[in-house]
């Protein structure tokens, strides 16, 4: 009876849930608390449930759930709930996947870390891209493989200190037993993604880690497919679903339009998100570096304040794999990136190591571009290592997020040179905002990188959704325009807030850059201080920071939002990259700096006059 009614009020909520649902990639930051994700939300989604309450209105004022779909969602959290119900379990022990071997993964990394054995049980057939081997000889995994008949079969095994997984392929959700020795139940479906339920107090260890494997390498189930899950669910309508004819279409449009924008004509890589590109870009080097470079170290150059995703990615890569180093590139502010290559390059080739450098231009967040000729100088330059013999020579992955429009790799380019891949995350202006998709292209000099890069990619499972690369074909070929007018907008307000408040620090592209080609659309902003000692003046302009942000979002509500969104078809996005997209950086190297981001689309004239208001009250 009990499940009866909550699949009822599913129902109703699913025909009243608000639109934003379903279209939103990122959630205002001022509803969400990061140390209660999901758990705060599901808490007062539970008090409506009880009380039979599923108005829009009461929906749309819950928390936010998590500030990014790639994370998690309202529905994702929504399905996992209704499964814990399902089979009497705390819904934290229910994770959702987008990818189908991603949950395997997250428990194989766990029980690596801790010298522990995996046992992993699958009835049917594994999905033809599951690679034991390279999962062994890459990934550093150990694990047993056996195929069973039926669920029953895994009693007639011993199991040991070893962590039971078991894999399941049927169109219905699993159903676990609390007595089972199976210690993680994996459904996975081919059109959704996977559903993974940790079974037992024993294993709510694992929760976290596996979280932070959704959080970093992939994504979480599509607001769309948790959706089309949720109403299989609660009515037993079949899984399978009538695609969109146009799907080799739109993959073939957006294809181009990315070999048109970033002017290659090399294989492009679509990804379910900016890191799930990343991830694959990461360990398909790794893969590349071992089969070439047998017995060497390699060394993954990061900066130590650029996005915290990639950092944190690249730091997780380096904890997994002992020839796997992290080192620090400074390249912001008093550091020059050039400088800080080739010393980090020279000291990587006096230990015969393989170097891969990971690198935002512009520079995140204080929008910093390079001498280029002198970094393609710094890339090419011919080292020896200690014995005589010419040291290997880089590869520059370059994350091009902030500029995806300026031509970097293609023939004659400033990196057509140098083994450069370059990597976009599809949330910002690829989508607008619209879905969280991923891509990555190199130049003729990668193509045997970039076939390692696509094999990691297809075994993580993270390749776009059929949703997102039909959102990419309808918003890829106006996106040059609208950085174009983005660019403008964000010109005259960096311009205005100069005249405005001239003791501000406003970090932005030079005009001369800009003529180049590099136009972004966000900037970061050095508020002026007081205090007598330094430590009264960070604690000030800090606090200045919020007043700023709290009342542009509070006097210009439908356009001013605090978020960490970049690339978007509306309004303007603020944030403090040092609490937002700096989470895991190190607290040294976190900017306590207000990032701006602008659209081709808002009241510019609306933002210039609250930015006075806020001028006049300091």
């Amino acid at each position: 009876m009990q499940e009866n009614k909550m699949l009822e009020y599913i129902s109703d909520v699913i025909e009243a849930m608000p639109a934003d649902w379903l279209r939103l990639t990122t959630h205002r930051l001022d509803i969400y608390n990061e140390e209660l994700a999901k758990v705060q939300f599901l808490e007062q989604f539970e008090t409506l449930f009880h009380s039979n309450n599923s108005k829009t209105s009461a929906l749309s004022i819950l928390p936010t759930a998590y500030d990014y779909i790639r994370l998690g969602h309202p529905l994702s959290c929504i399905l996992e709930w209704a499964i814990a119900k399902l089979n009497h379990i705390q819904s934290e022990n229910v994770i959702s996947f987008s990818s189908r071997t991603i949950p395997i993964l997250a428990i194989l990394r766990t029980n690596s870390l801790d010298n522990k054995g995996t046992q992993i049980y699958y009835s049917g057939k594994l999905p033809t891209f599951f690679d034991a081997e390279v999962l062994r000889a890459v990934y550093g995994y150990k694990f047993d493989l056996k195929q069973i008949e039926k669920e029953e079969d895994i009693s007639n095994f011993s199991k040991g200190d070893d962590s039971v997984i078991f894999i399941s392929q049927d169109d219905a959700f699993s159903t676990i037993d609390p007595d089972s020795i199976i210690d993680f139940y994996v459904n996975i479906h081919d059109h959704y993604g996977s559903i993974l339920i940790v079974n037992g107090e024993q294993n709510e260890s694992y929760i976290s880690d596996i979280q932070h494997v959704r959080r970093r390498e992939t994504i979480a189930m599509t607001p769309a497919d948790c959706l089309s899950a949720l109403k299989f669910l609660i009515k037993g309508a079949s899984f399978n679903r009538t695609e969109n004819p146009n799907v080799a279409s739109n993959k073939s449009l957006v294809l181009d339009t990315i070999s048109a924008i970033t002017d290659t004509d090399t294989k492009v890589l679509l990804a379910s998100s900016g890191l799930s590109i990343q991830y694959a870009i990461m360990m398909g080097l790794v893969h590349n570096a071992l089969e070439n470079h047998k017995g060497k170290d390699i060394k993954f150059v990061v900066p130590p304040n650029c996005y915290g995703g990639t950092n944190d990615q690249a730091r997780r890569v380096a904890a997994c794999i002992d020839i796997v180093e992290v080192v620090d590139l400074p390249v912001d502010g008093d550091n020059d990136m050039v400088k800080s290559i080739d010393t980090v390059l020279n000291k990587i080739a006096s230990e015969n190591a393989v170097p891969y450098i990971i690198a935002e231009i512009p520079t995140n967040p204080r929008v910093e571009v390079p001498d280029l000729i002198k970094l393609n100088e710094a890339l090419r330059k011919v080292r020896k290592t200690p014995s005589g013999e010419i040291a290997i020579d880089p590869v520059f992955i370059l994350d091009q997020t902030f500029c995806p429009n300026v031509h970097f790799l293609g023939e004659g380019e400033i990196l057509s040179a140098v083994r450069t891949i370059s990597y976009t995350s599809g949330s910002k202006f690829p989508s607008g905002g619209l879905c969280n998709a991923g891509y990555c292209v190199g130049n003729k000099k990668t193509e045997d990188l970039m076939e390692k890069i696509e094999l990691h990619l297809r075994l993580c499972d993270n390749e776009a959704t059929n949703l997102q690369v039909e959102i990419l074909a309808k918003q890829l070929p106006s996106m040059n325009e609208r950085i174009a007018k983005a660019y403008k907008n964000t010109r005259e307000f960096v311009n205005f807030i100069s005249d405005t408040l001239p003791g501000a620090k406003i970090n932005f592209v030079s005009e001369e850059l800009a003529e180049q080609g590099f136009t972004p659309s966000v900037f970061s902003l050095d508020l002026p201080s007081k205090g007598s000692t330094a430590e009264e003046k960070e604690t000030y302009k800090r606090a200045l920071n919020h007043k700023l942000i709290n009342l542009m979002i509070t006097e210009i509500p439908n356009e001013s939002k605090y978020c960490v969104s970049y690339g978007q078809l509306k309004g303007c996005y603020w944030t403090i990259p040092a609490t937002s997209t700096q989470g895991t950086t190190k607290e040294g190297d976190k900017d306590y700096i207000a990032r701006v981001a602008l659209s081709p689309d808002m009241d510019l004239d609306l933002h210039k006059k609250v930015f006075l208001d806020f001028v006049k009250s300091i």
